[in-house]
């Protein structure tokens, strides 16, 4: 719920963003590359399968408890960009973050049911790390999503840019820890 007299979001929820940013970026910038790369057959794959999936379940967790707690606090006033379309697009985007991010936990989960990959990370499954994971229907959408999702990552770190070098309204410290109210 909005607040006018809030400006800053509740320092949980700024814990959960910064938190989860890692994240996503360890996933989506250094795990998925790397895990790519990797042979089927190589012993790596298990263990570099084994942080991406956790990683990737944590991350999901959080989300959860992050659109929790964002219904249960006060948050600041959306941002003004200046422009209609430039705020509407905002809210567009941050909405498709949660999607793209929930997605992703979503498509993550079904690869790994479908591949097995659960008893083969985590169960000591004597299962090899199938060759082609793109065999699997969930391994695309999970491609998909996660390039969809690092382009709008990009843009709202563009987003950030603008407010920061071009509005120098000091947006970014609503994302920061600090006194909530005016």
């Amino acid at each position: 719920m909005t607040d006018p007299n809030v400006t800053r979001y509740h320092p949980a929820l700024v814990a959960l963003h910064w938190i989860m940013a890692l994240g996503i970026f360890m996933l989506l910038v250094v795990g998925g590359p790397m895990l790519a790369k990797l042979a089927s057959n190589d012993p790596m794959k298990i263990t570099g399968m084994q942080g991406h999936m956790a990683i990737g379940m944590i991350v999901g967790l959080l989300l959860a408890l992050r659109l929790a707690l964002k219904l249960l606090t006060r948050t600041p006033p959306h941002a003004d960009a200046g422009h209609k379309a430039l705020n509407s697009g905002a809210k567009l985007a941050h909405i498709g973050l949660y999607v793209l991010m929930a997605g992703m936990v979503g498509s993550g989960i079904a690869m790994a049911f479908a591949a097995d990959l659960f008893a083969i990370a985590y169960g000591g499954a004597d299962l090899p790390v199938p060759e082609d994971m793109t065999a699997y229907t969930p391994r695309v959408a999970h491609g998909v999503i996660g390039k969809l999702l690092l382009a709008l990552i990009l843009a709202h770190l563009a987003g950030v840019l603008y407010h920061m070098v071009l509005r120098r309204d000091r947006l970014l410290r609503r994302m920061w820890f600090g006194k909530r109210t005016v």
